[in-house]
């Protein structure tokens, strides 16, 4: 077996993995060994848009220099552990990691595309009440190629990979808190002369509003941003999410304002419905006093109930309500559809079960 190779019993080879390198580094690694620059894009052609893990593979690369890439380097999948299918086609990855972590990807079938939701933790340090993951307290971030190969793993398992058109960053986690990590992956990923080519408009960060960080990242990258608010004043919000307390609504808000967009682009504020807590007619009313329909649309998103929280989802009709005044205040609204709600759908929960199951 090379050394490159990956079974259920070696799932984590020895050795670098070539993913953890930036474009640059894989440049300046290159030249450092007296080889000509221009291998490191035929590199990473091979690794991400050909799904090639053996060096040996690469046939456009000189035989010394496979040699040399061998004895550095590695191309490492993740250990697959377990994967759930819901009736609706929603498919939710469990992944093992070489430290014995794991973390989750779900993969979401959508009318003329698929779009992957991945991690950017193991865990969550944000403690936001509504949030399974956020119960098992933070562990450690993703390094760059963690996230990328949820992506490139999941891609290549796909029988059609040009239908995976979508990436949103609302895994385990909050990405803006791993953020050299998710800028080094965002590169890649957004890459369309030898990364992944995925268009920076169908790649959505979620943020819980780390308010320094959305300023960088509105200059360090053209994703799409969602902010996730949950509330209409300081109080509920301190209440459900801690961070609050340190990037009040107004900061947060004005640096919402602030975000380069793109014409025709707005940012999507996102909207946990939670019952007896944030889903009556006075907070819709707030929110739209709040926001700007010019440069904000809203997900609202009804609570995913789950084992042993306090928290319910509100009835339909107040769903509805709620809706119904935002779009009265010409806001782009949309109720969320929950999928995958007959498998471990809220996120975390097939983490947390498989976990569960090891120490019994």
């Amino acid at each position: 077996m090379s050394r490159n190779d990956s079974t259920p019993d070696n799932p984590h080879p020895s050795g670098v993995d070539i993913k953890e390198l930036t474009l640059p580094a894989l440049t300046a690694w290159l030249e450092a060994g007296g080889i000509k620059p221009f291998h490191a894009s035929q590199i990473f052609k091979w690794i991400y848009a050909r799904q090639v893990d053996d060096f040996n593979e690469m046939t456009d690369l000189g035989k010394q220099l496979r040699i040399r890439l061998m004895d550095h380097f590695v191309v490492n999948r993740l250990q697959q552990v377990a994967v759930e299918k819901a009736a609706d086609g929603t498919r939710k990855y469990l992944f093992g990691l070489a430290d014995g972590n794991f973390i989750e990807s779900v993969l979401i079938p959508e009318k003329n595309h698929l779009t992957l939701c991945i991690s950017s933790q193991v865990g969550c340090a944000q403690r936001c009440r509504f949030c399974l993951t956020g119960t098992g307290g933070f562990i450690r971030n993703l390094s760059s190629g963690e996230i990328l190969a949820q992506v490139r793993d999941i891609r290549n398992e796909l029988g059609d990979a040009d239908k995976l058109t979508n990436l949103v960053f609302m895994g385990m986690g909050e990405p803006l808190a791993n953020y050299d990590n998710l800028i080094a992956a965002l590169a890649v990923i957004t890459d369309n002369r030898c990364g992944m080519a995925f268009s920076a408009n169908r790649v959505t960060l979620s943020t819980a509003g780390l308010v320094p960080k959305i300023i960088r990242l509105g200059r360090d990258a053209a994703v799409s941003l969602a902010v996730s608010l949950n509330a209409t004043n300081n109080q509920t919000r301190d209440q459900l999410m801690p961070i609050n307390r340190r990037y009040p609504i107004e900061t947060l808000i004005d640096a919402c304002r602030n975000y380069p967009l793109k014409k025709r682009r707005k940012i999507t504020f996102e909207y946990i419905l939670i019952k007896g807590i944030n889903d009556s007619p006075d907070d819709a009313e707030r929110l739209a006093r709040l926001l700007n329909p010019s440069w904000a649309k809203i997900n609202l998103i009804p609570f995913n109930e789950f084992p042993e929280s306090r928290f319910l989802r509100p009835a339909a009709a107040v769903i509805e309500r709620f809706m119904d005044i935002l779009h009265q205040r010409q806001y782009v609204t949309i109720i969320r559809a929950s999928k995958g709600r007959d498998i471990s759908a809220a996120c975390g929960q097939l983490r947390v079960r498989v976990a569960e199951s090891q120490d019994q």
